[in-house]
């Protein structure tokens, strides 16, 4: 990580209180909290927001989960996607659409509207608009409420990757670099076979 990774004893008394609530709420303070951490009153705040879309929002848990996962990949955040791949496959979204993704190949999903949400939450990221005919089928499904809390969590998740490679905060030492083309904080040349 490039910046020190802060100790309890140099925390000012706000870094102390903040980091008691992520603790409390998510276990422990880790990767992007230990940046955030830094400027507690935004990691208040960014914490809230992403406790919000994580645990509470109305679009179902293994969305939530793929939302993440497509931003990570948007962003080749990979702390994140080690953090969240295991829960989007236990929830359901399957391991071959998973792998697709990883690969940046355009993945297959048993559920309908799995699909419409991968084509809704593509779009945005990587053309930055969303066609009539794909915001017509993500409002049919999820409505109103459900986009509102898609868009909410792709920017949620597209700051977290950004603050982790901006930070370049270290993968789990338990698991594997999960991209192709990335190494590190930087791309790799792919070769073809």
């Amino acid at each position: 990580m490039r910046l020190p990774q802060l100790q309890p004893e140099t925390m000012t008394e706000r870094q102390r209180e903040v980091a008691g609530r992520i603790a409390g709420r998510r276990g422990a303070v880790r990767g992007p909290f230990q940046v955030w951490l830094n400027s507690p009153e935004a990691c208040d705040r960014v914490e809230a927001l992403g406790a919000f879309l994580r645990f509470d929002s109305s679009i179902p848990l293994r969305l939530r989960e793929l939302s993440l996962l497509l931003a990570a990949r948007n962003w080749d955040a990979q702390y994140s996607w080690n953090a969240h791949v295991d829960k989007a496959v236990s929830e359901g979204i399957p391991q071959a659409a998973v792998d697709a993704i990883a690969r940046k190949e355009t993945p297959v999903f048993t559920r309908e509207e799995d699909t419409v949400f991968y084509e809704f939450c593509t779009e945005i990221l990587t053309e930055h608009f969303v066609t009539d005919e794909t915001f017509a089928a993500a409002l049919a499904i999820f409505g109103p409420e459900g986009l509102v809390d898609t868009v909410a969590s792709l920017g949620n998740f597209t700051m977290l990757g950004m603050c982790l490679n901006a930070f370049q905060v270290d993968l789990q030492a338990d698991r594997e670099p999960p991209y192709p083309d990335i190494r590190g904080y930087a791309r790799v040349e792919q070769t073809s076979a």
